[in-house]
């Protein structure tokens, strides 16, 4: 199972996400899990412990043929995998364009070097360039974190858009797992006016599961370690698991949509007709 995380709009937690629902996945046991960092700013590199400078290759070689799977590291969380990424990953947005199969390397490569994961997570760009459309065309489903802030339904509506023309075009199996809100403070009014918003038009296709804005979770990158290492008590690491935990669900053909909702403002229940429509979008 692949699965991207992806927003066109920078800043609303894609690669904190990418890197907990990893960590959360792996320390269930279920299966080993790889995160590829497809972002050039390699944030997701450094946040799980990797090194950048010590690197000698990146996601970027693996995509153009030079390495295999040979670039994948370990991480400190057993069943955990980082294929790291570099800043030469810049260049790919120009290489790409003048081949034949622009928007297919990324799913191609992973096809042939990459088999026996039993979920890869993909951090994407905050951009909508030919990285993300790599991400896109690769991945069985999409996760689209998005902030709890004024504008984020008119982000929202244009990324969607994207994803029903990548379906249309790239990759007709491409379905989107959830919305998710993020860094939710519930201290200030438009936190829970934008959830109200939101799951008002989007119903069950956005997570039950609200992350909420927490210091520890901050701080978890700079240490180099993922929320479920560097305080697994936090509010922060709760509110991952618990998504881990709604994630499986819909995987496996189930909606959590109907447990108490960790956090404050819940919104109450929902009928069921906004997953569906992740069939439809």
């Amino acid at each position: 199972m692949v699965i991207s995380i992806c927003n066109q709009k920078g800043g609303v937690g894609k690669t904190t996400t990418a890197i907990s629902i990893a960590t959360s996945l792996a320390l269930r046991n279920s299966g080993s899990v790889l995160l590829v960092d497809f972002d050039p700013q390699a944030n997701a590199t450094s946040g799980i412990g990797i090194e950048r400078s010590a690197l000698t290759s990146s996601v970027y070689d693996f995509i153009n043929g030079n390495v295999g799977k040979e670039v994948v590291h370990n991480t400190a969380v057993a069943n955990l995998f980082v294929m790291p990424s570099a800043i030469e990953l810049c260049g790919s947005e120009i290489e790409l364009i003048e081949s034949a199969d622009r928007e297919f390397r990324l799913k191609s490569k992973i096809s042939q070097e990459l088999q026996g994961y039993s979920h890869v997570i993909i951090d994407t760009p905050p951009s909508l360039g030919i990285l993300t459309i790599n991400s896109l065309v690769a991945s069985d489903k999409v996760i689209v974190p998005i902030q709890c802030e004024y504008f984020a339904l008119e982000g929202l509506m244009a990324f969607l858009n994207t994803v029903r023309l990548i379906r249309e075009r790239l990759n007709a199996s491409l379905d989107i797992l959830g919305v998710l809100l993020t860094m939710a403070d519930y201290r200030t009014n438009i936190a829970s006016e934008v959830e109200q918003e939101i799951r008002q038009n989007f119903k069950d296709l956005v997570f039950h599961t609200v992350i909420h804005r927490n210091v520890r979770l901050a701080e978890a990158p700079s240490h180099g370690k993922p929320i479920g290492l560097y305080d697994p008590k936090s509010i922060g690491a709760q509110c991952y698991d618990a998504l881990t935990e709604e994630i499986l669900g819909r995987l496996g053909g189930y909606n959590h949509g109907e447990k108490e909702r960790l956090g404050q403002g819940d919104i109450g229940t929902h009928s069921g007709e906004g997953y569906s429509r992740a069939q439809q979008i």
